[in-house]
């Protein structure tokens, strides 16, 4: 599977689904519209876009182009690249009723064309084999957070807690969140080295 160095913003989960079947991407959900009113969550995407580029990757309607063009002016100029989906009427397997427009949007998309999408925006490719760099740079689990004591623990929240304010992060941020933030700008060794700091606190 082709590895992608940027990370890639699409609407809603099974779009997330979708393209993590394409490639291999740190691959975040704008929840819609929801993202014109989290300010934390664009405070996120302003770092990522910034330390590793981001790719928005929205519907052909007027809502993606309305999520699209907010963006363009809330994300520092330069940072952010603009992948594209053609016009295909139709409607998603899943789904009763098709979308207003009656267009297919990301989920609806072959792998074919998420690719050609992607490659036209600029995306960074990386072919995973044995020689690349990358290979070894595992991504960080629910498993690891586990392991760590970042959930499923007592003092978990604690944990976190100690994680968040080493990174700069909110402090209301969720496990799942900060999982995401991690994966995309952070690294496994970052991490440790706080949870070491926090057991020397202790």
């Amino acid at each position: 599977m082709i590895r992608v160095k940027e990370a890639i913003l699409v609407e809603g989960r099974y779009d997330v689904n979708t393209v993590r079947q394409v490639v291999d991407a740190v691959v975040l959900e704008s929840g819609g519209f929801r993202i014109f009113n989290d300010k934390e969550q664009l405070g996120l995407l302003r770092r990522i876009a910034v330390t590793r580029g981001l790719i928005v990757l929205t519907d052909s309607d007027g809502a993606g182009f309305v999520i699209r063009n907010y963006l363009k002016g809330a994300l520092p100029a330069g940072s952010i690249k603009q992948a594209y989906i053609p016009d295909v009427r139709g409607k998603e397997r899943r789904k009763r009723h098709g979308s207003k427009e009656g267009k297919l949007g990301v989920e609806g998309m072959r792998p074919e064309t998420i690719l050609e999408a992607l490659r036209r925006a600029g995306a960074t490719f990386e072919q995973a084999d044995g020689n690349s760099a990358a290979q070894t740079a595992a991504p960080i689990t629910k498993a690891d957070f586990y392991e760590w004591g970042l959930s499923g623990r007592p003092d978990s929240a604690q944990r976190r807690a100690a994680v968040l304010k080493a990174l700069d992060l909110p402090a209301r941020m969720t496990a799942n969140a900060l999982l995401e933030f991690i994966n995309a700008v952070g690294t496994r060794e970052q991490i440790e080295d706080v949870l070491q700091q926090f057991a020397k606190g202790d």
